[in-house]
């Protein structure tokens, strides 16, 4: 950006903007599961899933223009030991659209499914394999470190359950479970007895939801029949870390709205979600008011986040500033940056 009209004073697109568009197709798939069960008109998922698919190749093109004109900014981007995590969210949306397309299209379901699996697992195990190195800071220890591994599993384990390769779903959906349970360990050790997150990154909290929901709904994948004890528990749990969230909100949200915070939204769209395939499994009692009262929740969450990106874009502000002090080569990205000025 060449402009004097202050665009030049905007980094380049960080690959946490990704968590938009995870965001937003996981919001329209937890719509595609309620009209499913509940009375509601087939345009409006339609709609939201249309939408979302607009933001994914939005950011998807950004992204990739990152990648051809601003390399060195991307290259700074994945040896970050914090911002390198959120290049996984780029397979795991790319998944969540096979799941959106495959009613209209299954081959470019599998194709989209194919290409997501593979580069989820090449750049799972190039992050995760630089983490078992040693050498990295406790404070740089955030909730995004479950993204390289546990994220991606879960989802190609849901999208390949509904391709029909289930049995490829359980191999992927022990490689989430197994990875969340290790990694989680790590990141209470890391709050207990490390200093607090900086106020820049507390938002990534929000990730702290998902594993249990979103492996929550590729076990349901993967399985059949009415919700066993398992799936309970993992919904359980959910819902713990939830209330959990809902207690630490007035410590995380010290600092005005950033794109961080949709952090929350895979989480709180992938709890209803998985409520609302429990119900219709054949799931009763306290699943008739979980459900509802998690999707209305859930919408109400991601419609403030969509509410604070538009406010954000229609001011500018949507990119995060520009360092000027730092080398040409080295564009620092977002909170992130803050964070890591902030542990010195």
């Amino acid at each position: 950006m060449n402009s004097n009209n202050g665009t030049n004073n905007r980094a380049p697109m960080p690959a946490a903007f990704f968590g938009i568009a995870v965001g937003g197709l996981a919001l329209a798939g937890a719509w595609r599961a309620a009209a499913r069960v509940w009375a509601i008109p087939d345009a409006v998922p339609a709609w939201l899933t249309a939408g979302a698919l607009v933001v994914w190749i939005a950011v998807l093109v950004a992204y990739g223009r990152k990648w051809l004109v601003q390399r060195d900014a991307a290259i700074a981007e994945m040896r970050h030991p914090v911002q390198s995590s959120f290049a996984a969210l780029v397979p795991v949306s790319a998944m969540l659209v096979a799941q959106a397309v495959q009613p209209y299209s299954r081959p470019l379901a599998i194709a989209l499914f194919a290409i997501g699996v593979a580069s989820s697992l090449a750049l799972g195990a190039y992050l995760h394999g630089r983490f078992w190195q040693g050498g990295r800071k406790p404070e740089l220890t955030t909730p995004a470190i479950y993204l390289p591994t546990v994220a991606p599993s879960f989802v190609a384990a849901t999208a390949a359950a509904g391709l029909g390769f289930t049995q490829i779903g359980m191999l992927l959906f022990g490689a989430g479970v197994f990875s969340w349970l290790a990694i989680e360990s790590i990141m209470l050790h890391r709050a207990a007895v490390h200093e607090p997150l900086p106020e820049a990154l507390r938002p990534t909290l929000g990730i702290q939801l998902a594993p249990p929901v979103v492996g929550g709904v590729s076990y349901l994948a993967i399985t059949h029949g009415v919700p066993d004890t398992f799936a309970y528990m993992l919904l359980g749990y959910g819902l713990y870390q939830a209330l959990m969230l809902a207690r630490l909100v007035p410590w995380i949200r010290q600092r005005a709205f950033t794109p961080s915070y949709w952090a929350f939204s895979f989480g709180a769209a992938a709890l209803p979600t998985m409520a609302i395939r429990m119900l219709e499994r054949g799931a009763t009692g306290p699943m008739t008011w979980i459900a509802p009262a998690a999707f209305v929740v859930a919408n109400v969450v991601i419609g403030l986040m969509i509410a604070g990106t538009v406010r954000a874009i229609v001011r500018g502000e949507l990119l995060p500033a520009a360092v000027t002090s730092a080398p040409a080569n080295v564009t620092p990205i977002s909170i992130e940056r803050r964070a890591a000025a902030g542990s010195r």
